[in-house]
């Protein structure tokens, strides 16, 4: 079986070309061994790309456990380049995801424009004025970090802190993804992010429904579209339009997607 690594501001993924349906999904043990990075290729998830009537193609995402997730944005702009590379699509292109439809396009210098659904209004969440939660296509706590708050984002236990958020009751059964902040003092200035993944279970170097719910959550704070985000895999950007009842339409989140490698299993 052919596989290619792509990674998405280091968000990366095993990408199959599973047009032929030969790919067996329900072998979880499978797809968290490939996922695995000690005893496999090594990733956060694992993507097949599929022929559906009526679009382009359809993103089929594993969290690197093994099960169905839900959207994945890195994930969702490197199969829009994996589908160019492929020679499927041109520029633009419109797929199906588990969270519906999806319109993108791929940029001269490769950036990679993805459309999200649209967002509700951030909800309060349990820890005070600075936790909120979205759904972008996948659930996201968003905490602001306090800029008097110790340690800052650099030095904060992402893990641990994460992982209670992510397990805690109020997200039962299916838990969420957790978002940390860091306010900056210009809000026009990246938004300094770092998420723990559900699925994952650990940090991961970016993810793109967490910045894009990061970007929605921070314009009560001053952030206006479009808001650049520096993640620990690097930068992207998020546009938007509010709407008179606080929800967001319109939602586009950019920012690389790079083929890293290919090979054989």
């Amino acid at each position: 079986m052919q596989f290619h690594k792509y990674q998405g501001t280091g968000n990366d993924f095993v990408m199959i070309d599973d047009r032929a349906h030969a790919f067996d999904e329900t072998d979880q043990a499978l797809i968290a061994r490939l996922c695995h990075r000690r005893f496999g290729i090594g990733a956060d998830g694992l993507i097949l790309l599929r022929n559906k009537p009526d679009f382009d193609f359809e993103m089929v995402y594993f969290n690197a456990d093994g099960r169905p997730s839900s959207m994945c944005g890195n994930g969702g702009r490197c199969t829009v380049a994996f589908a160019k590379f492929l020679g499927l699509i041109a520029d633009q292109t419109h797929f199906l995801a588990v969270d519906g439809p999806h319109d993108a396009r791929v940029e001269t210098d490769g950036t990679v424009r993805l459309k999200m659904i649209d967002v509700a209004a951030p909800q309060e969440a349990e820890g005070g004025e600075d936790d909120v939660f979205l759904h972008t296509g996948s659930p996201h706590h968003v905490h602001f970090l306090d800029p008097t708050e110790s340690p800052a984002l650099a030095n904060f236990n992402v893990f641990a802190t994460g992982h209670d958020i992510r397990y805690d009751q109020a997200y039962d059964p299916a838990g969420t993804n957790v978002n940390f902040v860091e306010v900056p003092a210009d809000p026009s200035q990246p938004w300094p992010v770092r998420t723990y993944e559900r699925g994952v279970e650990d940090e991961t170097l970016s993810c793109g429904t967490g910045v894009t719910a990061v970007a929605l959550a921070a314009s009560q704070r001053g952030a206006t579209s479009p808001v650049r985000l520096s993640t620990p895999g690097g930068e992207l950007e998020v546009a938007f339009n509010q709407r008179p009842d606080g929800g967001f339409d319109n939602v586009w989140l950019s920012g690389p997607a790079v083929r890293v490698f290919e090979g054989k299993i």
